[in-house]
């Protein structure tokens, strides 16, 4: 407790042993360093682990596990984004069967922290492009798109994680306003080629063409 001396009547007041004795007791029941590793564990976001970010997570809605399709590649077309020729790729087989990733604790607490801002979140562009500024401070730009049609998109000028990539497309914590379709869009800059009126990206020899099948996702 605090000011433990004012808890002790003053006849015992210049009583060593009687005042040891409180003092000793005082330091085995203080409730002051339990409550502080409780707030650091369970209820402050940015510093909880384990149990305490799965208590979270079920406040907000959110599981620790997400359900990721299987990565299998099948053979097709050209004009196809993810198809492979002959000899490189099956035929299509069906849906591929899912799998379950469960979240490290950097990743879930995103996770958390998408969810909690969406549910108060008026899906305006601009209160999602401030989400988008809270989450990826200083990872470079990031922005909201209408690009019209009931459509909307998520523009990132670096890249993405994979559990970000996981979170995006996965999840269905990205907030959205109601019946529009959102994509995710994620540009690197740094190794991406383009011409110099952007003056930001690479010239030849320097940079890679946009991918759109790993660039272009949809978000869930």
């Amino acid at each position: 407790m605090v000011n433990l001396e004012q808890t002790i009547i003053s006849q015992y007041a210049n009583s060593s042993i009687i005042t040891q004795l409180v003092t000793n007791m005082n330091q085995y029941i203080d409730p002051r360093a339990n409550l502080a590793q409780f707030y650091s564990f369970v209820f402050n976001v940015q510093t909880a682990q384990s149990w305490g970010l799965d208590i979270l997570g079920r406040i907000v809605g959110v599981s620790r596990n997400i359900q990721i399709p299987g990565a299998i590649t099948d053979l097709g077309f050209k004009e196809g984004l993810n198809y492979q020729p002959f000899g490189q790729a099956p035929f299509y087989a069906g849906t591929p069967a899912t799998n379950t990733y469960i979240l490290s604790d950097p990743a879930y607490r995103t996770l958390i922290l998408v969810k909690a801002l969406g549910n108060i979140s008026s899906s305006t562009a601009h209160s999602l492009n401030q989400l988008l500024q809270n989450l990826f401070a200083g990872r470079g730009r990031c922005y909201v798109s209408d690009t019209g049609g009931m459509q909307m998109r998520f523009t990132f000028e670096f890249a993405l994680y994979p559990y970000e990539i996981s979170i995006l497309t996965q999840s269905g914590a990205v907030p959205r306003p109601a019946a529009v379709n959102a994509k995710i869009l994620q540009v690197d800059i740094p190794t991406t080629f383009g011409f110099n009126e952007a003056g930001i990206y690479q010239n030849f020899g320097h940079g890679v063409f946009f991918n759109a099948s790993t660039g272009l996702l949809n978000a869930a």
